[in-house]
C-alpha cells in the first residue's frame, strides 16, 4: 500500500514541481513587470476571484464530493454505469457555473465593489483609487471565463486520478504558467495596460488546459455527452456532500478573499505583497501537501468502501509522515531565507528593494502556517473519503470566524502583515479541531511511533534552520551582489540545508523504513 502511495505521490509530486517552477517563474515575469503598484494589485485581484470559485466548484468540494462516490461506483465493476454518473455529473455542474460564470461577467462591477469596497468608496467619491475599480471590473470580464473551462478540468482531473492516472492532471497546470508568460512577453508589451494582456493569458491558459485533457478522457473510455441530471441517485449524492463542502475544504480561500477585502483599505502594494508572499508558499504546499492528499484520497476511499478500518487509519499515518518529513524543514526554510528568496525571484524591473523587505514580513507570517496548511490537506479527506461532509464544515466555520476576528485585531496593529498572521493562526485552528474530530471518532489516532518520528525530524528542522542563519550573509550584502551572485548563493543555502537535514536526521534515527511502512 504504501510503496504504491509514494510512487503516485512522487509522480504527482515531480509533475507539480515542473508546474510550481513555472509558476515561480510566471510571478518573476509578472513582478518585472508591473512590480507591486497599483496595476499588479488589480490584476492579482482579477485573478483571485475566479481562482477562489474554482475552489468551490471544480478542485474543492466538487472534487472532494466527487471521488468518494466515483470511486463507489467504479469499486462495483459496472463501467456504463460509472460512465452515466459522470454524464450527469458533469452535465448538472456545467449548467451551474456556466450561470454564475455569465452572471460573473455581466456583473463584474457589482462582484469588485463587493471584494474591493475600499476601491468601490474611493469611486463613488473621486478618491485617488478609483481608477483600480474601474479597470478591475475590465479585467474580471476577462478572467471569468477561466473559471468554466477549470471546472471542466477539474472534474475530468477527478476521473483521471480516480483510475489511478495522476500524471495528466498534476501537468495540466503547466499550461496555464505557458500561457500568462507568454502574453506577459508577447501580448503585454503592446499594450498601453499590460495587466490586460496578462488577464488575455489567464483566460487563454484555462481554454488550453481544458484541450489538453479531452484525449486522455477519450483514451480512458470516460469521455461521455454531459446530461442534465440534478435528481439522479449519484448526483443527489454528490450535491448532498458537496453542499457542505463549500465551507469545509474552501475555509483558506475564504479567509485569503476576506484579506483582499480588507487589504484594499490599506496602502498601495499590500495585496501585491500579499500575494508575491502567497505564492511562495504556494510553491511547498502544492509540491508535497496537496500532492499527497491527491494520492491518498481515492485510497481512503477505497478502504472506506472495502471496510478496512486499520488500512485506512496506516494510510492516513503515512500521509502525516510524508507531510511533516517535507513540511517542517519547508516551513522553517521559508522563514529564515524569506528576503534572500523574494529578493532573487522578484528584485528587478518595477519590483524594489523596499518592496522585498514588505513581502518578506508577510511571507514570515504566512510559513508560520504551512505545516498546519499542510496537513488539512491530509486530514480532510479522513472525512471526505467516508462521505462526512458536514463535520469538517462545523470546523471550518469556526476557523474562518476565528480568523475574521484576528483580521480585525492584527490589522489594525500590523497591517497586512497581520492579514497573513491571521490567516495562520486560523489554519492552526482548523488543522487540531479536525484531528480532535477524527481521534474523538475513533477513525484515526495518530500511531506512537509517528509521534516519535515528528519529534526526530523537528530537531532535523531547528538544527538546520540555525545552519542556515549562520552561513546566510546579512540583506544588505545580498544587495551588493549581482543577480548570479544572489542566485548561487540562494542555490548554495538550500541544498546546505537540505544535506544538514537528512545528516542531522539519519544521526538521531529516522530511516526509509519509516517512510514505507504502515507503523
Amino acid at each position: 500500500m504504501s510503496k504504491r502511495l509514494l510512487k503516485s505521490g512522487m509522480i504527482v509530486s515531480a509533475m507539480t514541481l515542473l508546474s510550481r517552477v513555472l509558476g515561480l517563474f510566471r510571478d518573476i515575469v509578472v513582478a518585472n513587470l508591473m512590480g507591486a503598484g497599483a496595476s499588479a494589485d488589480v490584476f492579482f485581484f482579477a485573478n483571485k476571484i475566479p481562482n477562489f470559485l474554482r475552489r468551490l466548484f471544480a478542485e474543492g468540494a466538487f472534487s472532494q464530493a466527487f471521488v468518494p462516490v466515483l470511486t463507489e461506483y467504479h469499486a462495483q465493476g459496472d463501467m456504463e454505469k460509472t460512465r452515466l454518473l459522470i454524464a450527469r455529473a458533469s452535465g448538472t455542474l456545467g449548467v451551474l457555473v456556466s450561470i454564475v460564470t455569465l452572471l460573473g461577467i455581466l456583473g463584474s462591477g457589482v462582484v469588485t465593489a463587493v471584494f474591493g469596497a475600499g476601491w468601490f468608496l474611493d469611486w463613488l467619491n473621486n478618491g485617488p483609487a478609483a481608477p483600480k475599480f474601474e479597470l478591475a471590473s475590465l479585467l474580471l470580464k476577462i478572467t471569468f471565463p477561466y473559471l468554466w473551462f477549470i471546472t471542466f478540468v477539474a472534474l475530468s482531473g477527478a476521473i483521471l486520478n480516480t483510475l489511478g492516472k495522476f500524471a495528466v492532471s498534476s501537468f495540466t497546470p503547466v499550461f496555464l504558467n505557458v500561457m500568462i508568460i507568454g502574453s506577459a512577453l508577447l501580448i503585454s508589451p503592446r499594450l498601453e495596460q499590460p495587466e490586460i494582456g496578462l488577464a488575455i493569458g489567464v483566460f487563454l491558459g484555462g481554454l488550453v488546459q481544458f484541450l489538453f485533457q479531452l484525449p486522455f478522457l477519450i483514451k480512458a473510455g470516460v469521455f461521455v455527452r454531459p446530461q442534465w441530471g440534478w435528481n439522479d441517485p449519484g448526483v443527489r449524492k454528490i450535491r448532498t456532500l458537496m453542499i457542505p463542502a463549500l465551507f469545509g475544504v474552501s475555509v483558506s480561500q475564504i479567509n485569503l478573499l476576506f484579506d483582499t477585502f480588507i487589504a484594499s483599505f490599506l496602502q498601495t502594494g499590500s495585496i501585491s505583497w500579499l500575494y508575491y508572499s502567497d505564492r511562495l508558499l504556494e510553491f511547498p504546499l502544492g509540491l508535497f501537501g496537496i500532492a499527497i492528499a491527491t494520492v491518498i484520497l481515492p485510497a481512503l476511499s477505497r478502504k472506506h468502501v472495502d471496510a478496512e478500518s486499520i488500512g485506512f487509519s496506516d494510510t492516513m499515518d503515512w500521509g502525516v509522515r510524508m507531510v511533516c518529513l517535507l513540511g517542517i524543514p519547508a516551513t522553517l526554510g521559508l522563514m529564515v531565507l524569506a528576503q534572500p528568496m523574494i529578493m532573487v525571484l522578484f528584485m528587478r524591473g518595477e519590483f524594489t528593494l523596499a518592496d522585498v523587505h514588505q513581502a518578506s514580513l508577510s511571507l514570515t507570517a504566512y510559513a508560520s502556517g504551512l505545516l498546519c496548511f499542510m496537513l488539512i490537506k491530509v486530514l480532510a479527506p479522513g472525512y471526505y473519503s467516508r462521505q462526512d461532509t458536514k463535520t469538517p464544515v462545523k470546523y471550518g466555520i469556526v476557523a474562518m470566524v476565528a480568523n475574521m476576528f484576528f483580521n480585525a485585531v492584527f490589522a489594525w496593529f500590523f497591517g497586512y502583515i497581520g492579514l497573513a498572521m491571521a490567516t495562520a493562526l486560523s489554519a492552526l485552528i482548523n488543522m487540531a479541531l479536525l484531528y480532535r474530530g477524527l481521534h474523538l471518532a475513533g477513525v484515526y489516532r495518530i500511531h506512537r511511533t509517528t509521534l516519535i518520528f515528528i519529534g526526530r525530524i523537528f530537531v532535523a528542522g531547528i538544527v538546520m534552520s540555525f545552519s542556515l542563519a549562520f552561513l546566510s550573509e546579512h540583506i544588505l550584502v545580498w544587495v551588493e551582489w549581482g543577480i548570479m551572485k544572489r542566485s548561487l548563493m540562494l542555490a548554495g543555502l538550500i541544498i546546505a540545508g537540505g544535506c544538514v537535514y537528512v545528516l542531522t536526521s539519519l544521526l538521531i534515527g529516522v530511516r526509509l523504513k519509516h517512510i514505507r511502512a504502515t507503523r
